[in-house]
């Protein structure tokens, strides 16, 4: 993935974080997910006043995708931090995430992560190196 390609998608993702809904926790994040044939799909954070039905923008992402037809992941660009304020950190997906990111895409699937100035690359297996897969239940 090239640097325009990178610049892109955080650009999306930094997008999609405008659409956060995070009364409680007052941290918004937005996602960008990039697939094999170019098609970006986007989510941000979904909260819920009793907190476990709260739906994180990587997910939201990847469920939107799947409900197209989409089975063909290339990347994903996750930006967050506090609402109304600029983005100052990295924000890595949560376990669950990374699950759900197993299910539909390989260990060399790329996780952009920016923190407003820096853009830092890394893949699924990187940052979930003993996952549990489909491959498990053979």
């Amino acid at each position: 993935m090239n640097t325009e390609q990178m610049n892109m998608l955080v650009g999306k993702a930094i997008l999609a974080r405008e659409q956060s809904y995070c009364p409680y926790s007052n941290f918004a994040v937005g996602a960008a997910l990039l697939t094999d044939h170019g098609t970006v799909y986007s989510g941000a954070n979904i909260e819920s006043a009793s907190y476990t039905p709260t739906v994180c923008a990587e997910r939201v992402a990847f469920f939107s995708a799947v409900h197209a037809g989409e089975r063909n992941f290339s990347a994903i660009a996750i930006v967050g931090g506090k609402k109304d304020a600029p983005i100052s950190s990295f924000t890595p997906p949560c376990g669950v995430c990374r699950q759900v990111m197993t299910e539909f895409c390989d260990k060399d699937f790329t996780i952009l992560l920016c923190d407003g100035s820096e853009i830092r690359s890394y893949t699924l297996g990187e940052l979930f190196p003993e996952s549990f897969g489909s491959d498990k239940l053979r």
